[in-house]
Formats: structure tokens, C-alpha cells, sequence
């Protein structure tokens, strides 16, 4: 799987498949991949620290490491 091969989440397409995003609501700070419809691979960033931008928000070049929350139907 693409997850694997990737050095950083930058790496990763945002580009359906595997459309890697982030989730908002009650799941912000969640990060999504697309399965076999209709599931999710829902996983968050596991660096300690997080890599941060300037600006505050996650560098996505810098993320390395996930942990894996779930396997979900999302819609």
C-alpha cells in the first residue's frame, strides 16, 4: 500500500485513490485514506512532537509516523 512506500504524509496523493485528507467536525485532527468503498482508514499523526508549520498548522512533510484508529464507514 501507498502508506507503507511513503517516507511522509506529503507523500501520499490527495488524489483519489487513496484521496488522503483531513477530517474535520469531532474528527479534526484525524486523517483519512479511501478503502474499498464505502470505508475509511482513519489514523492520526503519532510524531512527538507534531511537525508544525509557521503558521501553526500540521507539515505534512514532516509527519513519519501514524497510529491507526479504525477502519470506519464514514458517510
Amino acid at each position: 500500500m501507498e502508506l507503507s512506500a511513503a517516507f511522509s504524509l506529503n507523500d501520499i496523493s490527495k488524489l483519489p485513490p487513496p484521496r488522503c485528507h483531513e477530517l474535520t467536525g469531532n474528527r479534526k485532527g484525524q486523517f483519512s485514506v479511501d478503502l474499498e468503498h464505502p470505508y475509511r482508514l482513519i489514523f492520526i499523526p503519532a510524531d512527538d512532537p507534531l511537525p508544525v508549520l509557521p503558521d501553526g498548522g500540521l507539515d505534512w512533510s514532516g509527519v513519519t509516523e501514524i497510529e491507526i484508529i479504525e477502519i470506519a464507514d464514514t458517510h
